[in-house]
């Protein structure tokens, strides 16, 4: 019998494993990267409208003055179109004869009507992320030796030029944020909703966010979102209505972190502050229910976000040269990033005079606008690597290659993966080390003949 697959184990495998292992990820990548390239001079081309003039002349020649101008007349009888005016009488009765025929069978044959099954309509957000393969890495020592003039280790030929790295990449669930028009204020008025990566169904419902409307972003749920109210932005789609996809990912990063930094600091939502315990299953909230006397009161009455207020962009680095990355990406993929976000405080309610009383609204506004800077750690998940002339592309792509710093176990024959408990990140530190010091020793080699 077939062996059980976890699919939890496999969802960040490469997708050659399983389906054509004779073709490399380098391979791949060439191959969708000149598809982008095809279709977007396709697209450009279309844009000129060439088509809508391929059809158009300057008139007649000088050379067509000595054909005559007079209109052709055909010579034809009537003769030929008698049938033509028969022939539809006859396919009418013989048509009606079996209308007549199978109304007479339906009706002996009727019974109880079937219900049909409606499928659901899939969502059009449904894959829509361009979710990266994880690199495939290979560290074998016969790579390595002297006599191999070409290292095939699964690093990029071209990755200190070609490429842009974003770490550290936070964890948390790969989700569209995407807003609609709305009658309301920007910022007070519900218009962003969450998709889903897989499905592009509704995580949360629609909730007000400063973000202008027609927009779509690539984005990581933080893990702990209900406490620090955070949403990492990882790349933008469109903006405004403006199609910002098929523009190459500098640009995109660059349009992504300006764009975020001209927006107004967002509200906290009023009237929905709800300073609740931690959350905790059903069967430990009943067991312990009356245990919530021992917990802090700081953590009785921690806030709680009822959805995401601040929109974070993940860094970038487009410097991606081998000293860049061992001495600066790698090290920042490994660490925890900390973001100062501003955080609702419970504050007891102040005892207050008859003149006080007369101000409607005037102690719960005080309240509720009492805030407090809070530092939130977010623990990094590993590595992305976008390919720098490559526009954003729907599904799994090759053109941008995922490191996690977390080992992946149970799976020794996936590339990139080792038997021991090293992460694919402490791989790809390996390689870019060895790529270092084989370029060292290519450069002390020239010295010397120079010297000689």
């Amino acid at each position: 019998m077939f062996a059980k697959i976890n699919r939890k184990d496999l969802f960040k495998s490469p997708p050659t494993v399983f389906t054509d292992k004779l073709i490399s990820q380098e391979a791949r990548r060439s191959k969708a990267l000149e598809e982008q390239k095809r279709r977007r001079a396709q697209k450009f081309e279309s844009s000129r409208q060439l088509d809508a003039f391929a059809d158009l002349n300057l008139g007649n020649s000088d050379d067509d003055g000595d054909l005559e101008d007079e209109p052709e007349i055909i010579r034809e009888g009537v003769s030929g179109f008698v049938q033509m005016v028969s022939q539809p009488v006859e396919i009418q009765s013989l048509s009606s004869d079996v209308h007549n025929h199978e109304t007479v069978q339906s009706g002996k044959r009727r019974g109880k009507p079937r219900r049909k099954r409606i499928k659901a309509k899939p969502s059009k957000w449904a894959d829509k992320c361009m979710y990266a393969e994880l690199l495939e890495m290979n560290e074998e020592a016969h790579l390595w030796d002297s006599q191999s003039g070409d290292v095939i280790d699964g690093l990029p030929r071209d990755l200190e030029a070609a490429w842009v790295a974003v770490a550290p990449v936070p964890t948390g669930k790969r989700c569209l944020a995407v807003t609609h028009q709305s009658a309301g204020i920007v910022g007070t008025s519900p218009n962003t909703t969450l998709r889903s990566r897989v499905l592009g169904k509704m995580l949360l419902p629609r909730f007000p966010s400063s973000l202008p409307p027609l927009t779509v972003l690539d984005c990581i749920l933080d893990v702990n979102w209900r406490d620090n109210g955070i949403i990492h932005v990882l790349d933008v789609l469109k903006w405004k209505g403006q199609d910002v996809g098929d523009c190459e990912t500098p640009f995109r990063f660059w349009w992504r972190d300006t764009r975020l930094a001209e927006l107004t600091k967002p509200p906290l939502p009023s009237g929905n502050f709800s300073f609740t315990a931690p959350s905790t299953t059903a069967d430990a909230s009943s067991q312990n229910a009356g245990s919530l006397s021992n917990i802090p009161t700081s953590e009785r009455e921690r806030y709680r976000f009822p959805y995401p207020t601040s929109f974070v962009p993940i860094p970038y680095h487009t410097d991606t040269t081998l000293t860049s990355l061992s001495s600066f990406v790698i090290p920042m993929a490994r660490s925890a990033r900390e973001i100062s976000v501003d955080i609702p405080v419970h504050v007891s309610p102040p005892e207050f005079t008859s003149h006080d009383m007369t101000i409607d609204g005037a102690h719960d506004s005080m309240v509720s606008r009492s805030t407090t800077p809070v530092v939130a750690r977010v623990d990094s998940d590993g590595l992305l690597l976008y390919v720098s002339h490559a526009s954003y592309e729907e599904g799994t792509s090759p053109l941008s290659c995922w490191i996690p710093n977390k080992a992946i176990t149970g799976h020794p024959e996936l590339p990139g993966i080792s038997e021991g408990h090293d992460s694919p990140l402490d791989v790809f530190q390996r390689l870019v080390q060895r790529h270092t010091m084989k370029n060292l020793h290519v450069v002390l080699g020239l010295q010397e003949s120079m010297d000689i």
